[in-house]
């Protein structure tokens, strides 16, 4: 039986492995206002610069796992067409807060081109990696690629998949640590969909997960889908006068919330919200 039990957690911990948090994105068009509303609520962020795509910049808060949490807004003179064509352009615009998040595969395991093949054999929807990059304000280039999965906006319903290049501590880690130490990293990212039958399917077909725990979270008013050892929890509206419900008509399938692990909390604790009117959107602690 140890044996067997011993088998069944180091598949778990494979499976979450495919899930590793690189990074969460938050979107809206106002990247000062954005970083003056984390400030307000004591977490820190550091300017990380425009990417090459003449829409966006972006800035971040680094934690001690490696994942950070991505502020991404309209550049101050965005190039129009490049703004319209950005797969983000209506979170962008719209202000939408949560909007996408993104998982580095394992290299020992072969890394993003076998994660691409494996979700492929699975029937899922991936594009083959694609080379971006940016240049950090103290001039260090940061060059990497990723690959869409699913039929979605890129890392919306399911995370894109991102590989570097240059080394990545130099695009998680601008100054060379952390920038806070408060929480440990990302735990959970809550992604609001329609149907969640239909979700629940989706995911356990292309990540291999076994059938999740379901609950009603009055807090979000929501119905939940939680995956063991993995950072997923999916969300479907309670009701029709639900937040999640409008924010489903206005943005589609995707995040609308993230959780960060406290440091001083090492197992799953209740979610604690912070101040969602002065930051904008919904971040949790647990």
């Amino acid at each position: 039986m140890q044996r067997l039990a011993v088998f069944f957690l180091i598949a778990l911990l494979a499976r979450s492995a495919d899930l590793a948090v690189d990074h969460i994105t938050v979107t809206g068009s106002d990247l000062k206002a954005m970083e003056a509303n984390l400030a307000a609520i004591g977490i820190r962020y550091q300017y990380g610069g425009p990417h090459s795509n003449h829409a966006t910049e972006m800035a971040l808060t680094s934690f001690p796992d490696g994942s950070y949490l991505e502020l991404m807004g309209l550049q101050p003179h965005a190039d129009p067409q490049a703004v319209k064509a950005h797969y983000w352009s209506k979170q962008l615009q719209g202000n939408a807060g949560p909007t996408a998040w993104a998982v580095r595969p394992d290299l020992h395991t072969g890394g993003i081109a076998a994660e691409v093949k494996r979700l492929q054999a699975a029937g899922v929807t991936v594009s083959e990696p694609e080379r971006s990059g940016r240049s950090r304000p103290d001039g260090v280039r940061l060059e990497w690629e990723a690959s869409r999965v699913g039929a979605e906006p890129n890392g919306t319903f399911f995370p894109f998949l991102i590989h570097d290049f240059t080394p990545r501590e130099q695009r998680a880690f601008p100054s060379g640590s952390p920038t806070v130490s408060t929480f440990r990293g990302v735990t959970r990212v809550i992604i609001a969909v329609r149907d969640l039958n239909a979700s629940i399917d989706r995911y356990r077909k292309a990540y291999d997960l076994p059938a999740p725990k379901e609950s009603t979270d009055t807090a979000l008013t929501a119905r939940e889908a939680v995956f063991p050892g993995t950072p997923v929890i999916l969300a479907t509206p309670l009701n029709p006068a639900s937040w999640i419900t409008a924010r489903l008509a206005q943005f589609g399938e995707g995040p609308c919330a993230f959780v960060l692990g406290s440091q001083s909390n090492k197992t799953p604790k209740p979610i604690t919200w912070l101040n969602a009117a002065k930051l904008g959107w919904h971040l949790g602690v647990e």
